[in-house]
Formats: structure tokens, sequence, C-alpha cells
């Protein structure tokens, strides 16, 4: 008989009973994490052994959150031994770095579980009350701490657990952070009802994260709005989950179509939508949608939380109000300083900030936002909060803006005996110092900002500011007007080499105009593909000073709050610096500077391999959808190209207006110059076709380097029909000849284990070289590009080249199209050595012309469109 001697915390009354009741469930299931199964008494155990790690008198312990079992233990030990934890987010070290500057912990305990911060007195003084401390949900330009109870978290649980039925034998999966309230909330639900946690930390786009939910018997799914977008891409729909019993919706408002049609879905599928409503302010959720109620009230919240209520403040003649809610889950207020810490309560009733109204069916309806914010880009701004930012900086302003962008009147006080040129001057600096104050408070593009300089700030009779009056001090150009100053300013910019300040939220919003940004996006999620990607990777290393891992498939909240970090050295991805060299080659074989080939051949193994990274990986669109949006990439090229083919038949008698269609080596002679542009625009459009049949998708989903492998095979017995003649022109450059090609760069994507990479080396080797015969030159530069794919994910260069390679690499196909027009110059007698950097150049200005131009006008496009 074994006896269980280690040391255990007394119980705590200042703990959540939640935490120390953890033994009351027994030996159920608490915790799936990965390969690791724990009940609750020995996930009790490890609770009890962190807060004796922790133990001492009451301190403030910062808890680098994740959703994993370290962090889950180190934050509820923190709790079992009764101290005050502030939540951090553990993947993201500026934020936490910033919450430790501000907070000053005693005690810092890693994602990990280690302590790297461990005072034994605390420089506090904490309320006894205060028992968990959290980051608001709201703005950006105002943050502040919530202040929350330990009686206030067990209610907020019992709520939640009664309000969906919570059972002991269910199991929630982590699809939310567990340093974001909602995400807390699914955790202590469940563990109050002695259910089980699957934590994870994957994004539900990836196809490997289903897997384990249906091996672990996961029985509830919770998520942000975004997350239902990422669930149509990820094929939820169409997936078998025996054992899913209801899904939850917070954190925003799902549109009221979007809520009945997951709710049929459910019905069909057999689990419940519960629509919820919540704030920090209230631990987490304050109502929730009965799913009976769901299609017939899709636009209500539903009712209060069982122990809460709601009301309607000061209705108008519409039963429109405040919304306000009264509970034992309610904060003892802010905190916005850590003096604030030994506060009580100084909130009794939650003002939400939301205009609502209660339905005739006894429903309530959010129907607006009293308070003053805008999401320009995704980012959520109090305009408010801004305003007295600028007041604490010495700076009289008044703020307003749209989801457009912000517009900023600033008060400018020049002395009396000041002439005209020091004024201009000074209002200058004026404008500059306050775009530069609110780009490095905010994560928006400094284009999103329009500081206005007045002498005084319109006020209206009462004495209150004015901000229509604000916005009318900025009249709106016309849309030609704009298109073409934006165009003007930025090649002259780029011309004078100037290298204004970026943050990554501004790339994003430049690259995805008119798209919500939500935090948990990534790149891929958003659809970024493989002409944006280069363009994007190069300036967010050039914003950061490093490219980091992943970069793609990292939340967008957290690449934003990455830290810059300056080096004289610059790092590319290996893809960047060979579509560049291979574009290079090409250019420079023409121009007859050198006689090495197969940089075109290389730029379609390429193709192939990003095709896989951004069109079927991990976040890429299902069904229908995934082949609509190859064919967009297809169309991304074949339009441009078509375009100017167009021009080009016009003015030279070797290409014909025939050649626009893009259809060379089908039914009509090949031209040589283009074949790489036929090949590519016809392997999308069969790929798209390819992928609208439901049982290859389903096989990409289980099998993805076996898909690869077999369209190999496909693409290899093409190879046995005959070119359209038979020349060597035709063999190396007719479509279904270089197919293959193309699969190969796909398959070297997929190939994920060392079984799987042998294969593709071996194939390389052994269809590459008999493909081009004695053309070695072609076979040795298609073989070391795909070597330097497999085994050389990144490139350190001097960061003086970082901007050119990044800048070829991305205008690769204008220059592929442009330089051929060029080409006559050598015949005027313009040496090789110096055709090669003009056709370098004319293509990189063609390119990033006809990019920004698209993207200008798209976005006064979507402002006329845009509701008044």
């Amino acid at each position: 008989m074994s006896i269980d001697t280690a040391p255990r915390p007394t119980r705590n009354p200042s703990a959540p009973a939640f935490v120390t009741g953890l033994r009351d469930h027994g030996t159920r299931i608490a915790v799936l994490d990965g390969d690791e199964s724990l009940t609750y008494l020995e996930l009790a155990d490890r609770v009890d052994t962190a807060a004796v790690r922790v133990a001492g008198p009451r301190r403030l312990v910062l808890v680098e959150a994740t959703n994993t079992l370290p962090a889950l233990v180190g934050y509820l030990g923190a709790l079992r031994a009764g101290h005050v934890v502030l939540l951090a987010p553990g993947a993201d070290a500026a934020t936490t770095s910033g919450l430790v500057a501000a907070w000053e912990p005693d005690v810092v305990v890693a994602a990990d579980g280690q302590l790297r911060v461990d005072r034994a007195v605390s420089r506090h003084d904490l309320h006894p009350d205060l028992s968990l401390l959290m980051a608001t949900s709201g703005s950006t330009g105002s943050p502040r701490l919530v202040r929350l109870t330990a009686s206030s978290l067990d209610a907020n649980a019992v709520a939640i657990a009664s309000s969906l039925g919570i059972r002991s034998d269910d199991r929630a999966v982590t699809t939310l952070p567990m340093h974001y309230c909602y995400g807390l909330s699914v955790v202590h639900s469940n563990l109050h009802a002695g259910a089980a946690l699957i934590l994870d930390e994957r994004s539900v786009t990836d196809p490997s994260f289903w897997a384990d939910f249906r091996a672990r018997r996961g029985t509830s799914l919770h998520g942000v709005p975004y997350t239902f977008d990422l669930l149509d891409r990820a094929g939820f729909t169409g997936m078998d989950l025996p054992h899913l019993r209801y899904v939850t919706q917070a954190g925003g408002r799902l549109a009221p179509d979007q809520v009945r049609r997951w709710a049929r879905l459910g019905a069909e599928r057999g689990w419940d939508l519960v629509v919820m409503y919540g704030q920090t302010e209230a631990t987490a959720r304050m109502a929730y949608l009965p799913p009976s109620r769901a299609l017939a009230a899709p636009e209500a919240i539903g009712v209060p939380v069982p122990g809460g209520e709601l009301r309607i403040d000061g209705p108008d003649a519409d039963g429109i109000g405040e919304l306000v809610y009264a509970g034992p889950n309610v904060m003892l207020g802010y905190a916005t300083t850590p003096a604030d810490l030994a506060l009580g309560r100084t909130v009794d009733a939650l003002r939400t900030g939301d205009l609502g109204r209660r339905r005739d069916d006894g429903l309530v309806e959010v129907v607006g936002r009293r308070a003053r914010f805008v999401k320009p880009f995704g980012v959520r701004v109090d305009l408010d909060g801004l305003e007295a930012l600028l007041a604490g900086q010495g700076v009289a302003a008044a703020v307003t803006g749209t989801d457009e962008g912000l517009v900023v009147a600033a008060v400018h006080e020049a002395p009396h005996d000041a002439g005209p040129l020091t004024t201009a001057s000074r209002e200058h600096d004026l404008a500059a110092s306050v775009t530069e104050l609110l780009t490095a408070r905010l994560p928006l593009p400094a284009h999103a900002i329009t500081v206005v300089v007045v002498d005084e700030l319109p006020r209206r009779a009462n004495g209150k500011l004015d901000h229509p009056a604000v916005a009318a001090l900025v009249p709106a150009p016309s849309a030609p007007a704009a298109v073409r100053t934006g165009l003007v300013a930025r090649l002259r910019s780029r011309l004078r080499g100037d290298r204004p300040t970026r943050t990554v939220r501004g790339i994003f919003a430049e690259t995805f105009p008119g798209r919500d940004l939500p935090d948990d996006a990534s790149f891929v999620d958003l659809g970024g593909d493989s002409l944006t990607y280069v363009r994007v990777s190069t300036e967010i290393e050039r914003a950061l000073g490093h490219l980091p891992h992943e970069w793609d498939r990292t939340p967008l909240g957290e690449l934003a709050r990455r830290s810059p970090r300056r080096s004289r050295g610059a790092t590319l991805e290996s893809v960047v610096v060979l579509r560049a060299l291979a574009i290079l080659l090409v250019v420079g074989e023409h121009d007859h500077l050198w006689t090495l080939l197969g940089g075109a051949h290389l730029l379609l193994a390429v193709a192939g391999w990003t095709f896989a990274r951004f069109l079927l990986g991990p976040g890429a669109d299902t069904g229908r959808a995934r082949s609509l949006r190859i064919l967009r990439s297809a169309a991304l090229v074949a339009v441009p190209s078509a375009l100017w083919i167009l021009f080009r038949a016009t003015t030279q008698s070797d290409v014909h207006a025939a050649d626009a269609l893009l259809l060379g080596s089908v039914f009509h002679p090949l031209v040589q110059g283009y074949w790489f542009v036929d090949a590519l625009v016809q392997i999308l459009v069969i790929t798209a076709a390819l992928f609208a049949i439901p049982a290859v998708r389903r096989l990409d989903c289980r099998a993805p380097f076996g898909l690869a492998a077999a369209t190999m095979a496909a693409a290899l017995a093409l190879r046995l029909l005959p070119s359209y003649d038979h020349t060597m022109v035709a063999d190396l450059y007719s479509t279904h000849l270089v197919l293959w090609l193309f699969v190969l760069g796909w398959m070297l994507q997929r190939a994920t284990t060392v079984p799987q990479k042998w294969v593709t080396a071996i194939a390389a080797a052994a269809l590459v070289v008999p493909f081009f015969g004695t053309e070695y030159d072609r076979a040795g530069i298609v073989l070391a590009g795909l070597a330097v794919l497999m085994l050389v994910p990144r490139v350190r260069l001097p960061r003086v080249l970082a901007g050119p390679v990044g800048a070829v690499a991305a205008a690769s196909l204008g220059i592929y199209l442009t330089h051929f027009a060029l080409l006559p110059l050598l015949t005027v007698g313009v040496p090789p050595v110096l055709l090669v950097p003009v056709d370098l150049l004319v293509g990189i200005v063609a390119w990033w012309l006809a990019t920004s131009g698209v993207r200008q006008v798209a976005d006064r496009m979507r402002t006329a469109r845009a509701p008044t």
C-alpha cells in the first residue's frame, strides 16, 4: 500500500471552488494533452505541487498562458495558493514584457511552468477579494486590467455550466487562447462540471486537429465569428464528428443569416449552436440564446445566464437604451495602475456600452454601440482614449474616424511673432509628431491617419467637441485623383530611397484592402497567395528586422506584437531567393549575358511548391471555394499576361493576338517566349478542376503526400503522349510534358517525413536529368534549386541585398513578361551587361505600378460602395 506524501496546501478560502474541488471528481478524465491523459486526482496532485512551489505571502503572479498542460497547472496552482493572477499571452513575448514592466509582478510563471521571477514578499498592496487580472478585449487606445474575484469566477463557471448543460462525460477542446476571457471560461466551466479539457493550440484549419478531435471523442467546440469562417475553409460542414454535442459562439456578433445557417447544420448533424454574449468585465459570458430559439431569433443575444440580470437603461421611444448587466460575476472594477490593486468594489452593475432593446418575445437584442469606437483595418480603436492619450502628451486634439481611417484635429499654438514660414514648419512638425505617436501606439499604417492642424477645435453651441465638423476638415478626393496621387507619391518615395516606418498590420492592411483583420487570422487564413507572399515576407523582414519562423501561419495579433530586431544581415526564405535567381537566369540568358539554361523550368517547380503551400496547405479553402481560389490565382497570372501580349501584338510582328489566349501547345503553335505563362495557367486550371472532385479533396486531407505522388504518376503518364510536333522546343515546353516539374515541387512541399523526402529526392534525380538529355546545365540548375528548397529553408544575406532580391522575386512575372520587349535594344548596341539591369528595373516598376493601381482602384471602389 502506497502512501501519498506529496505536500499539499491547506484549503484556501480565497481560491475558486473549481480549483480547490478538483479531487471531488475522482478518477474522471480531466485533461488530454497530446499523448498524455490525467484524471482529476492526478491533475489535483500537480496543481497542489505547483501551489506549494509558490507558497508564501499573497503576491501578484503573472502566468504566461498557453493551451498546454504546464501553463494550465501553473495557472491553477497560483490560484490554489491564494495569489492574485495576471494572465499574459505566453506566445507573445512583447506583450508579456510590457505587462511585466507596467505591473511589476512578484512571481512570473513561464509557459513551461518554471519560475522566472520569484520575489518572497509582494511589493503590492493587494485587496483580499482580488483573485484574477485580465486585459480587456476593448480599446487599443486605453489599455487597462479587469479586477475579478474568486467568487465571480465560480459564479460564472456555474452559470455557464448550467446554461450549456455541461456533463461530466463532456470533452471540450481549447480552440481559443486561455488568456482570453472566453477561452478561460471554457476551462473554468468544464472543470467545475468535472468534464475533460482537450488542450490544443492548433488552428481549426489544420487537418490533424480534426483527426485528434475525433480520436479524443470531443463533444464541444467554441469560437469567435472568425472561427466560423475558418471552419468553412476546413471543410467542417462535411465532417463526421459523432461525439460533438454543442458549439458555442461569442466574442462578437455573428450575422443573423450565419446564425441560421449554423443552427440548421447543427440540427441536421445532431449538435446545438449556442450563441452567447459577454465581456471580460463580467468574467466572461453574460447571456445566451437557447438553441431552440436560434432559427426564429438569430439577431438576439438571448437571456441572461443563471444568476444574472439584463436591463435597458434610459430607453427611448423605440425601447432602445444602454444595456446594463448585474450579477455575481461582475468585476470589482478596473485597474490602470498598480495602486488600483488595493481597491475594493467600485462597480456594482456593468454598463456594457452596447445599445439594446427587449423584444416582444422577451429576448434581448443588441442594436449598436454607445461609445465611440471605430475599427480601421480590423483594429478596434477607442477615439476618446486617443484624445486622452494626446492630451497627456500636451496636444489638444479631437479625434474621429470610420473603419477606413482616423482624422485628428490638433491645435497649433504658434508664438505671436512667428512668421508664415515658421508657422508652416511648426504645423508640419506637429502633424508629423502626432502621426508618429499614434502609429507607435496603434498597429495602423501612417496613411490610415490624417492629421489636420487647426488654430481652435470645432465645438458645438454647448461647448462639446463637434466631431462631425472634424471629419469635414478632410474633403474626400475623387477616385482618379487619389489613384494618381498615391501612385506618384509612392513611386517618388521609392526612387528617393525613403524607408517609412511600417507596421505588420499596416502591411497586411495594404495586402488585403477592405478585409477585416482579426488577431487570430494568419496570412494563409486571409487568402494570401504566392504572388503576394514574396512582397509581404520581404516587407515584414524589413519592418521587424527578421523573418519569424512560419510567419505566414502565425496569427496576425501575435505577429504584429513581435519586437523589431535590427541587424546588419537579413534573412529571406529560400523560395524567395530562388525566384529571384531563376528570373535572373532567364533574363541573362535571353540577353546573351550567359548561356546558363533552366531558370524557367526551376520557376515552374517553385510554382508547384508555392501552390501546395498556399492553395492546399492548412488554412486553404475547401470544396468549391478551394477550386475558385485556385482559379483566382490563375487569373492573377493570366489577366496581366494576356493584356501585355495583346499590347505587344499591336506593335510587333512576332507576337499574335491569338497568343493572348495562353493556349500555346494546345490549340495553336507554341510561342517559345511565353511557354512558361501558358503552362502555368493551364496547369492551375487543371488543378482547380481536380480539386472540384470531393474524393480528391478527401484524399488530400487524409494523405496530402499520397495525392501529390498519385498526381505525379498521372503527369508521367502524360509524357507518353507526343507533343504537337517533334521538335526539341515542343518537347521541353509543352504543358503536358512539363506538368511533372510542377508536381515535383508540389511533392517536395508535401514531403514532411524522412521517407517522403527520400522518395521525392530519388524521383527528382531519376526524372530531371533524362528529361533534359545532354543539356546538363539545365538539369543541374533545376536539381540544385530543388535541393535548396528541400535542405535550406532560409538564406542569410547582407541587408543591402535583401530589398533588391525581394523586389526582383516579387516582380518575377512582370520581369518575365516585359523583358522580351526590350530584346531589340541588343541590335542597337546596348551591351548585355547593361540590358539585364534595365530589364529588371523596367519589370519591377511595371509590376509595382500595375499592382499598386489595382489596389488603389479596388480601395476607392470599396469606399464608394460603403454606406454613408
